[in-house]
């Protein structure tokens, strides 16, 4: 075996021995294997019957990349996903060369023994599937070359390495004999019918490059094969059943108004009564071969229909789309849903949205460590109409699911201008033929329905083929293509092939087929009919839904990337990231920090605005003037309040900016501890924040303008002010007034200092005339209040106060105040502010 230097796969094949290779008697009862060897006309109707049982185990080996497994017990574990799909690209081409009636078990097991990363193993391991089967002594048509081709800068590129599959816009990976195809595998971004026909013609001649050294090394060091003798029904017995059971199905055929289960129960009933004719006849032999003999004889009834008259199971022309609906946003409390139905296939999806962090994390020798689009394909037995028991990772599911994962990557948005990590879930609900094309229409549907921005629809379809070979050289004489095959199609048919992409080229491609080869140019024929398939359900889907939904008020999360300093985020994170847990707890949102960056992510808008709350009072952001930010009042003065915000700024709140009507104490609006949404309105000359209180505030309605609006100029007259302590009086017999709910301006005071200085001992002759005030209550103290203190302590430039209930409280001497106090005497005093600790600060009455 020639060991490419980029690394080292090995496969090794057993087959079971519980059934010899020896020639069995032809004309015992028991159903012998069918072969390549015919006798009379009966072995040939069943020569595309592969009956071998093959099991394909693709392993990569931790070692092979210098790793230990990181696993509990430190060993390879079940197979992960991507060794599945390996196993499955491995098993596709090998299959149908088996001989029909070859009934053995068969296992490969191919194993990556060394990877340098350079180069995707998986081609390896088929080609080293197809030498080893050369090797043994297992009957077998090969051999096989598999090769990848890929596109970059519209130059395509024989087996591209991992770096050069990166900047590709086509992963080809083709297998072939030497004058036929076996399997093609397609990912790409939109690539045309054309440039994709080109790619196939110039795979399989560099492929057929590697039958030689096979075809050597099996001459040189194989082991002979095992012989093995065809087992085959009697001419009578296959004419017995034909003529029973050939015109009940023509007519169940020819009758279009079936739809699938009744087209199987029919079937059924068919089968049902010639086995009790023969029962009848007790004809044993003509039981045990019954049902692959019904079977042979269905094949042939629908074969022979399609090619001869050019119709179909359900009475469609060859290149007719079966009816289709679909229907976007019918689950509206999800993220993004759709359904689609195709015939009698229906296929449900729904689009769930996740943060960065919840993307899928791989464990492969090659490609990314991590993928966050993905598309789960779920296949549940009640949509074919029976019971089965669901477990673990199943084959299929996985390999259609990677298909129409494929099939929408070419469209997502790059991640910046989608973030999310992206989940589609896939539940097929009925199946009548190629569920895998129905789950790529519905995904697309269902992501736009998500609002995630597709550059393009993509949708998909299967098309098959019935041919006529000659019997003596196995040559295709005759051919049919067929669009959008049924499940019936596809079990009787000779090919699926589908084909999934966009209104400008393909995305994605599965082959499969039955007989040992179908030649290139009868592929490259069915990609037109596919495409013209595809422009019709793609204007169903456009009807449907065009453009992606908007996310506003839809229950879908949130993601948003900010950037800060460290030290910002640090403070974010707090000590053993105590502070961001305690954030996420009671937001119920996520926090994810990066280098320079916090990324959050929020179930909707409002988990969200809490979020952003939370991390603005702590960390900040850019102050603008204009901007609203959340604040808490920390002490306050005459001339206004000064709120501490955007994490742990001071601003200033000027009384002026309190509130639209007129403010006389700042303590009727505020206090202190009051959180408060504030706007930036500017700086001063020294560079402090001023905010406003009254610009976050709607403003006052056209009646309320009226009540404080000056007269006109014609009706203005001098204003006399009454003295201060009037003032009271007025605002009693403004309340007392009917209807009127605004403050008027006589509680507007304007005077000169000394008018001021007259008023404040007036003011203050009159509050000692009255009752002594309460001693003070620390929770209940406001700016304003007036109580009767006691002296405490006489200091150098102030007093300490004695409030009663052991609240202290200072008093700080001004220029021409300090005179001669004892301890003990009683004050009257009012508070005029707190310091920072929280102190009263207090005046003298």
């Amino acid at each position: 075996m020639n060991i490419a230097p980029f690394g080292l796969s090995i496969a090794l094949i057993c087959s079971s021995e519980d059934c010899s290779f020896g020639a069995e008697d032809p004309s015992s009862d028991s159903l012998l294997p069918l072969g390549s060897v015919v006798q009379g006309k009966v072995a040939t109707r069943f020569i595309n019957e592969v009956a071998s049982i093959i099991m394909v185990d693709y392993q990569e080996k931790q070692f092979a990349q210098g790793v230990i497994p990181s696993t509990f017990m430190r060993r390879e574990g079940a197979p992960k996903e991507r060794e599945l799909l390996c196993g499955r690209l491995i098993d596709r081409p090998i299959r149908p060369l088996f001989p029909p009636g070859f009934y053995h078990e068969v296992q490969v097991m191919a194993s990556v023994l060394s990877s340098d990363g350079k180069q995707d193993p998986d081609v390896m391991a088929a080609n080293a599937t197809s030498a080893a089967l050369m090797l043994s002594d297992i009957p077998w048509g090969g051999p096989i070359g598999v090769i990848r081709v890929g596109r970059v800068s519209g130059q395509f590129i024989v087996n591209p390495s991992m770096d050069e599959l990166n900047l590709s816009d086509l992963n080809l990976v083709y297998a072939c004999t030497r004058d036929k195809t076996l399997m093609i595998d397609v990912q790409a971004r939109e690539i045309s019918e054309k440039d994709l026909e080109a790619a196939l013609r110039l795979a399989h001649p560099e492929a057929v490059k590697y039958l030689e050294p096979q075809t050597r090394l099996a001459a040189k060091a194989g082991k002979k094969k095992k012989e093995y003798t065809l087992s085959m029904v009697s001419e009578s017995t296959y004419e017995r059943i034909r003529s029973l059971a050939e015109a009940p199905i023509e007519a169940v055929f020819t009758d279009p108004t079936y739809g699938k289960f009744e087209r199987g129960e029919a079937l059924d009933n068919i089968t049902q009564n010639v086995k009790r004719i023969l029962e009848e006849e007790c004809d044993e032999h003509g039981l045990k071969v019954l049902s692959k003999t019904v079977d042979n004889v269905r094949k042939q009834v629908v074969r022979k229909r399609i090619i001869a008259d050019g119709v179909r199971l359900d009475g469609r022309s060859l290149d007719e789309v079966r009816p289709l609906y679909c229907e976007a946003g019918n689950l509206p409390v999800l993220h993004g849903s759709s359904i689609f139905n195709r015939g009698d296939t229906q296929v449900l999806c729904t689009v769930t949205l996740g943060a960065p962090a919840d993307a899928q994390q791989l464990d492969s020798v090659v490609g990314p460590p991590s993928k966050r689009f993905m598309l789960h394909y779920s296949f549940p037995p009640f949509c074919i109409n029976e019971v089965g028991k669901r477990v673990g990772l199943n084959r299929r599911e996985v390999g259609h699911g990677t298909l129409a994962e494929k099939a929408l990557l070419a469209v997502l948005p790059p991640e910046d201008d989608c973030p999310y990590t992206v989940r589609v879930n896939a539940e097929v609900m009925a199946s009548d033929g190629s569920t895998s094309m129905a789950s790529v229409c519905a995904g697309s549907m269902a992501l736009m329905d998500a609002g995630i921005p597709l550059r393009e629809h993509v949708a998909g379809l299967s098309v098959g083929l019935v041919s006529e070979t000659d019997p003596s050289t196995g040559e295709i004489t005759d051919y049919r293509i067929l669009t959008d095959i049924l499940g019936l199609e596809d079990h009787l048919g000779d090919m699926d092939f589908k084909i999934a992409g966009t209104r400008n080229g393909v995305t994605a491609i599965q082959l499969d087929i039955k007989p040992a080869g179908i030649p290139l140019d009868i592929i490259c024929e069915c990609l037109e009919p596919a495409r013209k398939g595809r422009l019709q359900i793609l204007d169903h889907m456009e009807q449907e839904i065009y453009v992606p939904r908007a996310q506003d008020g839809r229950n879908s999360p949130r993601i948003l990337t900010l950037k800060y300093s460290n030290d910002a985020i640090r403070r974010l994170i707090g000590p053993l990231g105590a502070l961001k847990r305690k954030i996420e707890e009671e937001t119920g949102g996520k926090i994810s920090v990066g280098d320079g960056s916090v990324t959050i992510v929020a179930k909707n808008q409002s988990v969200l605005d809490k979020l952003m709350e939370k991390i603005d009072f702590i960390v900040g952001r850019e102050i603008v003037k204009g901007g609203v930010y959340k604040g808490i009042v920390t002490s306050i003065k005459e001339y206004g309040a000064f709120v501490e915000f955007n994490g742990g700024q001071q601003g200033l709140l000027h009384i002026s900016e309190l509130s639209h009507e007129p403010v006389s104490r700042i303590s009727d609006v505020v206090s202190i501890g009051k959180v408060l949404n504030v706007m930036c309105i500017g700086l001063d000359v020294r560079g402090n924040i001023n905010l406003s209180l009254k610009a976050t505030l709607p403003k006052l309605g056209p009646k309320t303008k009226s009540a404080v609006e000056p007269a006109a100029p014609s009706e203005l007259t001098p204003k006399v002010w009454k003295p201060a302590n009037n003032v009271q009086e007025n605002q009693e017999d403004t309340n007392d007034q009917s209807g009127s709910s605004v403050e008027t301006l006589s509680s507007i005071i304007i005077r000169s200092v000394a008018e001021c200085d007259e008023a404040e001992k007036s003011a203050g002759l009159t509050q000692k005339s009255k009752a002594k005030a309460p001693p003070a209550d620390a929770k209940k103290l406001k700016i304003g209040m007036e109580v009767t203190a006691k002296v405490h302590q006489i200091r150098t430039h102030g007093l300490v106060l004695d409030l009663g209930g052991d609240v202290r409280g200072m008093y700080r001497f001004e220029n021409g105040s300090r005179r001669d106090f004892k301890v003990g005497e009683e004050l009257q005093v009012k508070c005029s502010s707190f310091s920072s600790k929280g102190i009263p600060v207090m005046l003298l009455v």
